[in-house]
């Protein structure tokens, strides 16, 4: 029976920093201690892959990209979903996509950096390849509208590691992953600028495998949506910027796939290796 397995948490797509990462694990340990669901916390840093962790039996808690999940045959068990507290997300369950340059570049406008180098992530990533591509169609022209598209970078940092290098001209990033920066690591942020950004969809959210039972579900959903009101998580909460846990449904995610069709619909190129 799945009450007996010994399931794991996970939050690699936003732990940002190590007090990042050890906010996260401390939230895990109260979702354990409230909903009595023991939850075993595990890094699975990069370059290991998010599709392995996704395919966990085990998995109690986790991200997962919107994108990859509207697109699995066998959908995981939602949770819930972060709210991020600051203003631009309107207390919602929502994120998007910024486009980001070096703060000492030229560039000022996303049009700018067209005919350059644009970098990407993988190819599951919502925020950074879908959304990309999709965002691109309000652009797009006869031509392609940048010369090299750089990837997979597989991650934020991948992605920042690039634009500060000079590999690429502009590139993708979360805006919570961005906002978390910001308030972590004002050092790496403050090397960045903002030059467009997507429109809001839904945020990544907590899942569980699609073998995890009702009433497990069940628990850890109530244990997440209860932490604001939890005096003690405070600070915990305010560290990961995010206000309260939101239940969201399946369908929300349905968009994402639309903007991939989309997108291949409208010719916007779907890199698929380093170039």
């Amino acid at each position: 029976m799945i009450e007996k397995m010994s399931l794991v948490a996970n939050a690699r797509m936003y732990a940002v920093t190590p007090a990042v990462a050890a906010a996260w694990r401390a939230l895990f340990d109260r979702v354990a201690r409230d909903s009595g669901v023991p939850l075993t916390w595990i890094d699975h840093a990069a370059p290991a892959p998010l599709e392995a962790l996704w395919a966990r039996d085990d998995l109690g808690a986790a991200f997962m990209c919107g994108y990859p999940f509207a697109s699995a045959a066998s959908k995981p068990r939602l949770l819930a979903a972060p709210v991020p507290a600051p203003a631009r997300y309107g207390g919602r369950p929502q994120y998007c996509t910024d486009f980001i340059v070096r703060a000492d570049s030229q560039f000022t406008q996303l049009q700018e950096t067209f005919g350059g180098r644009i970098g990407w992530t993988v190819a599951h990533s919502q925020s950074g390849y879908n959304a990309v591509r999709h965002h691109l169609l309000r652009h797009e022209r006869p031509q392609p509208l940048y010369r090299n598209w750089v990837g997979p970078l597989v991650t934020p940092r991948g992605v920042i590691a690039a634009v500060l290098a000079d590999g690429i001209d502009v590139g993708p990033l979360d805006s919570y992953v961005h906002d978390l920066l910001k308030q972590h690591d004002p050092a790496t942020a403050s090397r960045l600028r903002v030059v467009e950004s997507t429109t809001m969809t839904p945020i990544p959210p907590l899942i569980a495998s699609p073998i995890v039972d009702d009433a497990t579900v069940t628990r850890l959903r109530g244990s997440l949506l209860a932490c604001a009101d939890a005096p003690e998580m405070r600070a915990t909460l305010d560290t990961l910027l995010i206000t309260r846990f939101a239940e969201i449904g399946a369908a929300a995610y349905d968009i994402f796939p639309r903007w991939a069709r989309a997108a291949d619909a409208g010719g916007v190129p779907a890199p698929r290796g380093i170039t």
